[in-house]
């Protein structure tokens, strides 16, 4: 290793007491006692539930040392000098005779032959043990003697001399990598392993501190990890090995610990030990099942899964559905002289342009109304133009077919108001920011997940996009394309269809006073608006005659490359195909019925 734990541990703590006190201060806070005691430690009281006195303050005549039984910090500062460091980290004292028959016999118990597992540092003594005195002992020593772990021989009690920072794990380690490393949660399983798996390729190690009892939410930082110091330790070693097998317990501090240790050394490397039923642990399988069954475990650890990497296996019923049902179209807007070239398909993203005043709004506005009566959708608007209530009694007026206000034509009755006010409830959500702030497309993105969650909405509308405080004019193509590479991913994640409404640049009318139809190139601020879309609409409007271009269609059974002709009625706000004459009522509102292939009116 590159790095010895006496070294990493050293520089972890150093650095952090820095932090806290630079040298004067150190200097003023040690060489202050006149006389010995003990007192909150600096270095780590701070991150404990309960401040204890853990720092041993020794007072001398030309120095005062200090030493925490905690964290194992230590040093001395001399009276009018500069503070003098220590490693943190202090060998303790190894019993040099062992009772090897003790060791032995104790190793049988728990199903593990002695002679499989001497490279490890085993040794045996007579031991203190918190209320109940002097007790025979097995000791499992760790790396440069800085920790012994022990277990008595009844199986009953644990303690341990110093404070173990690395893996537990053989004597010596040979020059060449291990093509394996298991990583256990205690010394006993190590043995347990080391005694029925008999590759010479294989290291098997345990973690010096056990199970964590929940994952942290903390992020992970080498110079402050101070409970998976162990880990960066032995960088290189993990790095060099081909598999890293986690034979951690099976339980759920085991898998916060597989969880930890992942973060750490990377998923794509990391298999996990199948338990068989009724089993929590390596040695447990062994005393009950044998040594093949936990040699097979170990050798059948399957790799953990990757995030965001998937095999063709993970989609194999999404494959034998499309093999049995074929490619499924999207959902008709309701106007069927759109089918062929535009259908509502769950996780897309709709780009909407058109000149100022065309009806792109209009139209999309009409499209819900559409999927929401024929296909009972639910949608999240954040229309950014249109207050709330203006844009539900433009809802309201297209699902009755009459004007809401009093004018020239017959507005709808106060009953069909009502009737209106409830069905554009059930079905669509506004997201207002009342408080003032400006959207942002976290936010957005935010509430739009709750009305999925909370509401079921299929579809969102963003109206129109220059609204979004997260657009900038400074670098003003990466910006929407971000935007709309986070939309596209949000759409595929959620199933659910966006559409964005975007403004063409300004174009110049041509000598007859009419402007070109724009597509998704002539869109402000960036290409990605062509490229990013899965389906592209230009809505281009000559008084009621109404075109509505599609540009692109990233999926052929999806739509194509057309135009289809709609007329609109400026009365009610509903758009009709030419050849469809319109009742203004509720039941007038045009709906495709798809079990028999024909139009209601």
């Amino acid at each position: 290793m590159s790095v010895s734990y006496k070294q990493l541990a050293h520089k972890q703590q150093s650095v952090k007491w820095k932090k806290m006190m630079n040298e004067e201060e150190l200097k003023a806070f040690v060489t202050s006692h006149t006389e010995t005691k003990r007192v909150p430690c600096p270095m780590c009281s701070n991150d404990r539930k309960k401040r204890r006195s853990d720092l041993q303050i020794t007072v001398e005549v030309d120095r005062v040392l200090y030493q925490c039984w905690h964290c194992g910090l230590s040093g001395a500062a001399k009276k009018g000098g500069a503070p003098v460091w220590k490693s943190p980290v202090t060998a303790i004292s190894v019993p040099k005779k062992s009772d090897e028959g003790m060791i032995k016999e104790y190793l049988e118990t728990r199903g593990i032959d002695y002679k499989d597992v001497k490279d490890y540092r085993i040794v045996s003594g007579t031991k203190y043990f918190h209320n109940e005195g002097e007790l025979q002992a097995i000791g499992f020593v760790y790396e440069d003697n800085e920790a012994i772990k022990w277990r008595s021989t009844n199986f009953k009690f644990f303690t341990q001399d110093g404070a173990a920072r690395t893996f537990w794990m053989p004597k010596k380690l040979r020059e060449e990598p291990y093509k394996r490393v298991v990583i256990t949660e205690g010394e006993i399983d190590v043995l347990a392993i080391k005694s029925s798996v008999t590759d010479s390729d294989t290291l098997v190690v345990s973690v010096p501190n056990g199970a964590p009892q929940k994952v942290s939410n903390r992020k992970v930082e080498p110079s402050e990890d101070r409970k998976f110091a162990y880990l960066w330790a032995a960088k290189d070693l993990l790095e060099q090995t081909e598999k890293i097998v986690l034979a951690v317990d099976n339980d759920e501090p085991g898998e916060a610990l597989a969880e930890e240790i992942q973060r750490r050394v990377g998923r794509a490397k990391c298999y996990r030990v199948q338990y068989p039923e009724g089993s929590k642990d390596p040695n447990d399988i062994l005393v009950k099942l044998g040594k093949e069954i936990l040699a097979e475990c170990i050798d059948q650890a399957e790799p953990v899964p990757l995030v965001g990497v998937y095999s063709a296996n993970d989609y194999s019923e999404d494959v034998d559905f499309l093999y049995e049902k074929g490619l499924m179209g999207g959902k008709s807007t309701g106007f069927r002289c759109l089918d062929d070239i535009y259908t509502v398909l769950p996780g897309q993203l709709t780009v909407v342009t058109g000149q100022p005043g065309s009806g792109k709004s209009e139209w999309v506005d009409a499209v819900m109304v559409n999927l929401a009566l024929n296909h009972d959708w639910k949608f999240a608007v954040a229309s950014f133009e249109n207050p709330p209530a203006l844009h539900i009694i433009k809802l309201a007026e297209k699902y009755i077919g009459k004007p809401f206000f009093d004018g020239a034509h017959q507005r709808m009755s106060d009953d069909e108001k009502s009737q209106a006010k409830q069905w554009v409830n059930n079905h669509f959500a506004f997201l207002d920011s009342r408080d003032g702030e400006p959207s942002t497309i976290e936010s957005i993105i935010d509430r739009t997940k709750s009305a999925v969650l909370r509401l079921g909405c299929r579809g969102l509308i963003v109206d129109p996009y220059n609204y979004i405080a997260q657009v900038t004019t400074e670098n003003e193509h990466q910006s929407i394309s971000e935007m709309l590479t986070r939309m596209v991913t949000f759409a595929r994640s959620h199933d659910l269809h966006i559409w964005f409404v975007a403004h063409p640049a300004k174009m110049r009318a041509n000598d007859s006073g009419k402007f070109p139809i724009p597509n998704g190139n002539h869109i402000s601020g960036s290409a990605a608006w062509f490229a990013k879309a899965d389906c592209g609409i230009t809505v281009h409007r000559e008084d009621e005659h109404i075109e509505v271009h599609c540009w692109k269609s990233r999926f052929k059974w999806v739509g194509s490359v057309g135009m289809g002709e709609l007329h609109y009625n400026f009365i009610n706000g509903r758009y009709y195909e030419p050849n469809v004459v319109s009742v203004p009522d509720i039941k007038g509102v045009r709906s495709f019925q798809e079990t028999e292939d024909e139009w209601d009116f």
